[in-house]
């Protein structure tokens, strides 16, 4: 690597040198990445629970995963799966990028995973264990797993890393948070190497019952492929998913230094508040806004720079009609001459892991120039808008790409990262 190390800014260049994913619709990123340009949902009926009372049936799960595949029995025993799909992203990342955590390195390596409901799995089986067989039943490990920060002590321990290690939580914002804070610990100097994204695996009785009766879920239990239908006219809510995505954050110097090939380079990141509501994002979608805004503004980039942007695009009434506006307001005349897909009409919504594995598909759409589809987009809510319908399309010389998380509670998060 020949570039310069430092922004103009001063602050150290972050390129992302691997990733992973764990996914509804693959246990990589190369197979979650194949999926998604096919335009294969992950979404069916649910059926590792019983939903037989509960108003919305379907979800996206991870089908198949094999534990074993990466770690001893003794920790996924313990583990939430939220922590195992993490633990195989972030092994598949180190993979991808060559990290090997030695002595010298391990100081200046820090782990962050965000999650938007963290080890529910857990804490609704520890819950139960205590009202069926009482107090000394409970696993002396209890107080560990259904912790927030399980997966970033897990990945911290299996890889030896000495840094920081930390939970992120602002709900659907999460995973995005995460990178962002990864990118600032490596330009402000507080780390070498981060190690960070998103899980969840919240695909639960409760979280089906709770968003079901909040009446942010898809009822089209009918239907499930065709039940998220992000920026379409006839959408009715976003599906529970599940899921993991790592990215491997390296400073420029560090990333040279080691040989590694960058994937691209991190530039962007902003992050705001609605105040408006709790699950509603203000009617001017201005929260939302002031996130996407900001991270152009750190990226020292503007709209008519954007080539591509993978949307927030949830499913739901609020969501897309909200987001659009905003992609209209800020990137002007721009959006509608570039492709704006939604990858969650494939994977559902993944909640905090949304944003890590959405951020690793647009680093796909800038290496490939191959753009994933918004399935199930009919009727768009804005035919102006190339919403990628039904099926993935190329686009030649794409450079930069903004991903978008917005969640409950009104977080927002913005990232902007560019080809190398």
């Amino acid at each position: 690597m020949t570039e310069a190390r430092e922004r103009s800014d001063g602050r150290r260049r972050v390129m992302v040198t691997g990733y992973g994913a764990v996914t509804p619709v693959g246990h990589s990123v190369d197979e979650t990445w194949a999926a998604m340009l096919a335009g294969r949902s992950g979404i069916d009926t649910v059926d590792t629970i019983d939903v037989t009372d509960l108003g919305v049936r379907i979800g996206g799960q991870v089908r198949g995963f094999t534990p074993g595949r990466y770690m001893p029995p003794k920790v996924s025993r313990r583990a939430d799966p939220y922590a195992q799909y993490a633990i195989a992203a972030a092994l598949e990342a180190c993979e991808h990028a060559g990290l090997v955590v030695d002595e010298r390195l391990a100081p200046r390596v820090a782990v962050i995973i965000g999650s938007g409901y963290g080890p529910v799995g857990s804490i609704y089986r520890a819950a139960n264990i205590l009202r069926d067989k009482g107090p000394r039943a409970i696993s002396p490990f209890t107080q560990v797993t259904t912790a927030m920060d399980s997966a970033a002590g897990e990945i911290s321990m299996r890889l030896g890393t000495q840094g920081p290690s930390r939970a992120q939580s602002t709900a659907c914002a999460s995973g995005a948070d995460a990178i962002g804070a990864g990118m600032r610990m490596i330009s402000h100097g507080e780390a070498d190497v981060v190690l960070v994204g998103g899980a969840d695996a919240c695909v639960t009785t409760v979280d089906l019952a709770g968003s079901g009766n909040a009446r942010a879920l898809s009822r089209r239990n009918d239907d499930p492929t065709a039940a998220c239908r992000p920026f379409d006219v006839h959408r009715d809510g976003f599906v529970m998913s599940e899921g993991a995505a790592v990215v491997v954050l390296e400073s420029a110097e560090v990333a040279a230094r080691r040989g590694a090939t960058p994937l691209a380079e991190l530039i962007g990141y902003g992050a705001s508040s609605d105040a408006h509501h709790w699950t509603a994002p203000h009617p001017e979608g201005r929260g939302a806004r002031l996130a996407v805004e900001a991270a152009l503004r750190d990226a020292r980039t503007s709209g008519p720079d954007v080539d591509y942007v993978n949307a927030h695009g949830t499913g739901t009434q609020l969501n897309d009609a909200t987001e659009a506006a905003v992609l209209r307001k800020v990137l002007g005349d721009r959006v509608d001459r570039i492709p704006v897909s939604s990858t969650k009409s494939m994977t559902g919504h993944m909640i905090g892991a949304a944003g890590a594995v959405e951020l690793v598909a647009s680093i796909q759409v800038l290496r490939t120039g191959d753009v994933p589809p918004t399935i199930n987009c009919d009727e768009p809510i804005d035919p102006d808008i190339n919403f990628v319908p039904h099926q993935a399309q190329h686009h030649a010389g794409m450079r930069t790409a903004l991903s978008n998380s917005f969640g409950f509670g009104g977080h927002n998060a913005a990232l902007v990262v560019r080809a190398v």
